[in-house]
């Protein structure tokens, strides 16, 4: 009977896994500030403020930051980071926009004239996964 019960349990088994993103941010000039990073989930509202479907943040390690997501369902994403060195809580910019502190993407760089776009960022996330950003 016991083990009835213990193979009726083993397919929950896998539904109970929690997938965790490590995400290494490296070249981080300083420990002032945080690192912040949204996660978006699809390219309507990219790097749009209020449509990252999360945002996570550390405080910030001289070289390498290192963030934990976790529980994060399995799909497609692309992650924003900056480093916030004036805990403003907001993306510093000069007046034609451009960013005054640090930025990374996932899988991406900045272009010449702008950002990247959701498909340039975006990675398939299935288990657990460390990658690394840099600034």
């Amino acid at each position: 009977m016991r083990l009835i019960f213990i193979l009726l349990l083993l397919p929950l088994v896998g539904f109970s896994q929690q997938n965790t993103l490590t995400v290494q941010v490296v070249g981080v000039s300083s420990d002032s500030g945080t690192i912040m990073i949204g996660v978006y989930n699809k390219a309507d509202g990219f790097l749009k403020e209020g449509h990252a479907i999360m945002g996570v943040r550390a405080k910030a390690t001289s070289g390498i930051t290192e963030l934990h997501i976790k529980d994060l369902p399995e799909g497609q994403y692309a992650l924003a980071i900056y480093h916030d060195k004036n805990d403003n809580e907001e993306l510093d910019t000069n007046w034609l926009g451009i960013p005054k502190e640090p930025i990374g993407f996932s899988n991406s760089k900045m272009k010449a004239f702008g950002p990247p776009g959701f498909e340039d960022c975006a990675f398939l996330f299935n288990t657990d996964t460390q990658i690394q950003i840099k600034l």
